[in-house]
């Protein structure tokens, strides 16, 4: 876990800076590179708008986000109390990195694990595991972790899995290129507003 520590350290101070019932959105840098997550889901949310916090760090996986789980969005809550939110991504980069499907399911489940015991009756989502382009020999492992998330999701009343990959592939299966960066595994603006749009289907339950 050493590799995430300097980025971590940069962002507990952020943590700080959050307000009460903040919305935090908490995992990979498909979370840090939402340069407009302000925007986006500020609309969802009822004025006055609660405060919406990035706690994304690159190259994150499901594992590092349990690690460091009490430092980031577990401090905003020691700090400023109940959050309004947390919205997760995070298990591509675990696969990604040779991780089995049983090692992105045991680490999500500790992950489950401590929303329930922190968190209360506050919201969770788990956006499922994106079908990058750059992801292509390990599709079906991806296919197989997000089958196996959504299936523990309904053991804490207050958890969502928000399915991501249905509508980030064609008719065919295949991924949708215009969603991604060129590097085939970040997301384009029409890849964050594709989020901002399965978001807003929940945004009762999620912002509100």
């Amino acid at each position: 876990m050493e590799y995430f520590e300097p980025e971590v350290r940069l962002l507990e101070p952020r943590t700080r800076l959050a307000g009460s019932n903040s919305i935090v959105f908490y995992g990979s840098s498909s979370v840090r590179l939402w340069t407009t997550l302000q925007s986006d889901i500020a609309p969802l949310t009822e004025a006055p708008h609660p405060p919406i916090l990035n706690l994304g760090f690159g190259g994150s996986t499901l594992a590092a986000c349990v690690h460091y789980f009490d430092r980031l969005p577990g401090r905003v809550i020691k700090e400023h109390g109940p959050l309004r939110s947390l919205v997760v991504y995070a298990g591509e980069n675990d696969l990604g990195d040779g991780a089995s499907v049983d090692q992105v399911v045991d680490s999500f489940f500790w992950l489950h694990a401590m929303v329930r015991d922190r968190l209360g009756e506050t919201p969770f989502v788990f956006l499922s595991i994106k079908p990058s382009p750059a992801r292509a020999p390990i599709l079906e492992k991806i296919r197989q972790a997000n089958a196996r998330i959504a299936t523990l999701i309904p053991s804490r009343p207050q958890s969502q899995f928000v399915d991501v990959y249905a509508s980030m592939v064609d008719s065919d299966g295949k991924p949708r290129a215009e969603l991604w960066c060129d590097d085939g595994i970040h997301l384009s603006a029409a890849g964050y507003a594709l989020w901002t749009q399965l978001l807003a289907v929940h945004q009762v339950r999620l912002f509100r």
